[in-house]
């Protein structure tokens, strides 16, 4: 607490190819208000937390019903990507390590509006991090984006803002209770 106001500790790991999944990452983080809030890219985001976070938030796009593999990214780089990740969400939660204490969570990913492409990125990371010891903050979420390369859909950056608000707040009556 700082002034009576409660200064929260949020990492944001976002794997983003066209760019858009880092513009919802950077809204959510402007949702989430004061506190020290890090947006790491996947590819180069740390393979534990260090220090006491308060929530983590990963956010991918949604490739072939999931999150992006090897593969994937190569068939974006085909369709004109240029800044293609070495790594994504899925290998970076492969490799990371299992918090020291439940450390809420929440997953989000981008996805094509029109057509609507089923599958989720966002679900299948949740998956994989509360095995390893996470406990959900939030339902997974997802933000559309109009074709592959986007732009972001209208209204979605602002949603993401919004969405960010609401997870600071559940975060923190979480805290709070705990205390």
């Amino acid at each position: 607490m700082l002034d009576g106001r409660w200064m929260m500790h949020a990492v944001i790991v976002v794997e983003s190819i066209w760019g858009n999944t880092e513009s919802i990452a950077r809204e959510i983080a402007a949702g989430l208000g004061e506190g020290r809030i890090d947006v790491v890219a996947a590819a180069s985001a740390p393979s534990a937390l260090e220090g006491d976070v308060d929530v983590l938030i990963v956010g991918g796009p949604t490739h072939a019903f999931s999150m992006s593999t090897t593969r994937t990214r190569d068939a974006a780089r085909q369709q004109g990507a240029v800044a293609i990740p070495a790594r994504g969400i899925r290998e970076w939660i492969a490799g990371h390590a299992s918090p020291r204490r439940a450390i809420p969570v929440a997953t989000f990913d981008t996805r094509v509006v029109v057509p609507r492409l089923p599958g989720s990125a966002a679900k299948k990371a949740m998956r994989r991090l509360l095995a390893l010891g996470y406990r959900p903050a939030a339902e997974p979420e997802a933000f559309g984006v109009q074709g592959y390369a986007g732009p972001v859909a209208d209204g979605e950056l602002e949603r993401a803002r919004r969405w960010g608000a609401e997870l600071r707040q559940r975060v923190r009556d979480v805290s709070a209770a705990s205390s």
